[in-house]
């Protein structure tokens, strides 16, 4: 059987390759990514949307001799089968082409090492001209003096230096380009500060990155709210094919003790809710996040919890780690290692999400609502008879005004709105009920109770019931302005 030698067309294969799916911050991200491969201490990340605009991402990591930079431009030059380093945060030998080329027609990637300065570029146009995979050299002054952020890059010891142009994909039905490019790298400047949080940060055996965005440095976004989130298990470690994979479960404060700060860091109450589940590290950068991977449901009591995963690039194949490096699914092996843990972690989120609940019902605060357990599971609220105002109401009515009361509780208890609660409580606006009503409103509603008692006797008894009853229990100075001055106070 013989054998012959099919390449692909170059023009309709670079075209098709532009259709991955990249998002902006993702493409970005994966350029990052080379950087870090390449020992980098600093990114500067820069976007010029007004006439010939331009992306263009600085690093002063090792650089490339011309042979490793054709080797990083062809396509396919990594076998994804292949061990890598530990620091390699690459895989297929796609990234730099595919995640630039899905926003550019034009890349240009240009490296120092020493004095030596060598740059190479792929034009859609020129390999759609040529019908080749016509890869061009910059060998004179004047190309070289054409690239955007060139004199950056010549500052440097080493360093690579990759810029997109003709950003063709960004200014499809665009009206205003400049205002939706700023728009587009807002949303970058928070893809990246999750991402690469742990490379921002700095952490034990990790070497800090700064990055930049038009020279402002990229903050960090830890999704485990560092020093406010409590560690409730141990970390999980077990082996697959002889590498380490760790398991660090962590649950959020409840957010009603979140200040407004933390609460926005986390994407509000909403977000919560939709970050909850686990969160895949490789070598320490971010790829999947905010999923449960179906094996148990993203629901509102569970959304306290976290779970970071870390894993070696050596695992890749087994997680099924996708191009755009967004997608991945744990081996069924790990899922194993994992059931027990989410599920026992789960059930600590649901106890701190209700902890305030069940407090209430067994606090010495005598409340006006009470929450109790429904006979299918469930609960539901109702208004505590036993408090003061309410059996003082019944004990100065007639029997018809008493019928009349008993038809009122009941009418505002199964006329609760509770979906509209639910909606309000998981919003990041605050509710504000409470704004209305002063101390004014609070001393009078006291006093109209107070002239209802027949003797000081019976004065004094409904005090120290007030005392711990709401809403009085937060107004303690009115409760003392009623209560007698004894003999020993006066002495």
């Amino acid at each position: 059987m013989k054998s012959i030698s099919l390449p692909p067309y170059a023009p309709t294969l670079i075209e098709s390759t532009r259709a991955i799916g990249y998002t902006l911050e993702a493409a970005i991200a994966d350029i990052v990514d080379n950087s870090i491969s390449a020992g980098a201490a600093s990114v500067d990340i820069y976007f010029f949307p007004i006439g010939d605009s331009y992306i263009a991402i600085l690093d002063d990591g090792d650089g490339m001799t011309a042979e490793e930079l054709e080797l990083a431009m062809r396509y396919g030059s990594q076998n994804p089968n292949e061990k890598r380093a530990a620091n390699d945060l690459g895989r297929f030998g796609l990234g730099l082409k595919t995640a630039s080329l899905s926003q550019c027609r034009t890349l240009t990637v240009v490296s120092k090492q020493g004095n030596r300065i060598e740059g190479r570029r792929w034009d859609i146009d020129h390999v759609a001209k040529e019908h080749d995979w016509s890869l061009l050299v910059l060998d004179t002054v004047e190309e070289f003096a054409d690239i955007p952020r060139i004199e950056e890059l010549t500052k440097l010891k080493s360093g690579t230096l990759v810029v997109w142009q003709n950003l063709d994909r960004l200014m499809v039905g665009e009206i205003d380009f400049g205002r939706s490019m700023s728009k587009k790298m807002d949303d970058v400047r928070s893809h990246l500060s999750l991402v690469f949080h742990r490379y921002i940060s700095g952490e034990p055996g990790l070497k800090r990155m700064i990055i930049r965005m038009n020279n402002t440095p990229v903050e960090p976004a830890t999704p485990f709210l560092t020093n406010r989130h409590t560690q409730v298990m141990d970390d999980e470690v077990f082996e697959i094919e002889g590498a380490k994979v760790v398991v660090t479960p962590y649950i959020l404060p409840h957010f009603s003790s979140l200040s407004a700060d933390e609460l926005s860091a986390l994407g509000g109450k909403d977000g919560l809710r939709k970050r909850q589940g686990f969160y895949v590290y490789r070598n320490k950068r971010l790829l999947i996040w905010g999923t449960w991977f179906r094996m148990i449901p993203q629901d509102e009591l569970s959304k306290l919890a976290r779970v970071r995963v870390d894993i070696p690039n050596e695992l890749d194949n087994l997680w099924t780690l996708d191009i755009k490096k967004s997608k991945a699914m744990p081996p069924e092996e790990v899922r194993n290692n994992l059931d027990s843990v989410i599920k026992r972690l789960a059930q600590l989120s649901r106890n701190t999400s209700v902890v305030r609940g069940k407090r209430e019902a067994r606090d010495a605060i005598v409340h006006i609502w009470e929450r109790s357990k429904g006979r299918h599971g469930g609960s539901f609220y109702s208004i505590n008879r036993g408090h003061p105002m309410i059996e003082l109401m019944q004990e100065i009515a007639t029997p018809q005004v008493k019928r009349t009361l008993k038809s009122l509780l009941t009418a505002i208890e199964t006329g609760l709105p509770l979906h509209s609660l639910y909606l309000d409580l998981n919003s990041d606006k605050p509710i504000e009920n409470d704004t209305d009503t002063s101390m004014q409103d609070i001393a009078e509603m006291l006093q109209g109770m107070i002239e209802q008692m027949p003797n000081e006797v019976a004065k004094a008894d409904l005090l120290s019931r007030l005392a711990v009853s709401e809403p009085f229990v937060n107004y303690p100075q009115l409760i003392n302005q009623y209560k007698p001055v004894s003999r020993r106070d006066i002495q």
